[in-house]
């Protein structure tokens, strides 16, 4: 009983600070727009054509997600679209790069303005089908940070500016009617010629299996077919959750086709074609349709689906008397849970038995499993939990993916205690 009400207080605890740390967040990082309309990531110019409209995106530029993009879709009337960076609460009345701080590319003149109204010759003019990139290089120097633009793939120019990389802001400003473009806060850049340095920047270090899924930054992108239920893009990462690190994130940064994503935790050599939860040593809650699977393609409703914009969390609640020295070749296996009777229609078709799992633990074992307790967060309040068994070697953090066009981004390390 005492174990009972510990886990409560410990759960009750982590929703508490898991809670203010969302609160803190979402004053932080908040996207500011005015006379614009944006519909997801199509931004249209939505005032009378005598004023400035203006975007900044939520969060800055880092030297993990240093760049971004920016695609004409229509000049509108005068084609007075500036893509560049700025401070978190620059007056939005102003195109980017007039102000004190802030510098922008200019697609009308191809010019460039550093904190001024008044421009220097840069580049080319843009037009419709242009696409107008901005980041920031990674060798900049304390207190002076490289600024560098691009259009339709090649580099137009740099320039040095006094400013930290957490103070830029992705911005873009339109000053005529009809101005549409489409934005990309998570483009890549990076070139064969960069020394290495993208390689550094990959995260991929950070994940022990990768299979149709690609890894910028903390930026992971299914890049699988997408056509039916094998199709599925896994990552793992390289190191299970512990008593340190109990506790990751993810982001929904494109919910693609279908949002076929899935966040949780599996056994080291979990198969890679088959999405987190539905086979043996698995737990998952998947961002469709909300249901948590267990083991099977069969799961129980749970929690609320999530979407585009959304953050998901799993965790573990370890015992008190957890032992990280324990040996891991001593833990039982997780046994298969019965189907509850809630089909995943995805799944229902799919009979085949895995050929990589090993065999089942017979249920008449009676070698006293090691449990946890999991539980999983959408937007900073906790789900649900569930208490399981877990795997010989640990439980690793494990997302999947399924649909063209998916994306998330993956803080592995939110939190630690």
């Amino acid at each position: 009983m005492d174990d009972i009400n510990l886990l409560h207080y410990r759960l009750m605890n982590w929703r508490r600070r898991i809670r203010e740390i969302r609160e803190v967040r979402a004053v932080r990082y908040r996207e500011r727009l005015k006379r614009m309309l944006r519909d997801g990531d199509v931004l249209r110019y939505h005032g009378n054509a005598d004023e400035v409209g203006c975007f900044v995106a939520a969060r800055p530029l880092t030297k993990r997600n240093r760049y971004f993009e920016v695609t004409i879709i229509d000049t509108g009337v005068r084609g007075m679209i500036a893509v560049g960076l700025v401070p978190q609460l620059y007056k939005l009345d102003h195109q980017p790069g007039w102000l004190p701080n802030s510098v922008a590319f200019h697609a009308d003149d191809g010019k460039l303005y550093n904190g001024s109204t008044v421009g220097q010759l840069f580049g080319a003019k843009c037009s419709r089908g242009d696409k107008i990139g901005c980041g920031i290089s990674l060798d900049s120097d304390d207190g002076q940070i490289s600024v560098f633009f691009t259009k339709n793939g090649d580099e137009i120019g740099s320039v040095e500016i006094p400013a930290s990389p957490d103070a830029l802001y992705p911005a873009v400003g339109m000053h005529s009617l009809g101005e549409e473009v489409l934005l990309e806060l998570n483009a890549e850049w990076g070139s064969e010629d960069d020394d290495g340095q993208m390689i550094v920047d990959s995260h991929e270090e950070d994940w022990a299996r990768l299979h149709d899924i690609k890894v910028t930054g903390t930026l992971l992108e299914y890049v699988g077919k997408g056509k039916s239920i094998v199709d599925v893009g896994l990552a793992q990462a390289r190191r299970p959750l512990n008593t340190r690190f109990h506790y990751y994130e993810l982001e929904i940064a494109s919910s693609g086709e279908k949002c076929y994503i899935a966040l949780g935790l599996a056994r080291r050599d979990y198969p890679k074609n088959r999405h987190p939860g539905w086979s043996r040593g698995s737990i998952a809650y998947h961002a469709d349709d909300g249901k948590l699977f267990h083991g099977s393609g069969v799961g129980d409703p749970f929690g609320p689906r999530c979407f585009e914009g959304d953050i998901m969390g799993c965790g573990i609640m370890f015992p008190r008397d957890f032992n990280l020295d324990d040996d891991p070749d001593e833990w039982d296996l997780d046994v298969v849970p019965k189907p509850r009777g809630v089909q995943n229609d995805l799944y229902a078709n799919n009979d085949e038995d895995d050929e990589e799992e090993e065999e089942e633990v017979e249920e008449g074992d009676d070698l006293e499993r090691r449990k946890v307790m999991v539980f999983f967060t959408r937007n900073g309040k906790v789900v649900g939990r569930r208490q399981v068994s877990l795997p010989a070697g640990g439980f690793y953090p494990t997302v999947g993916m399924m649909s063209t066009g998916e994306k998330v981004r993956v803080d592995l390390h939110p939190l630690s205690g």
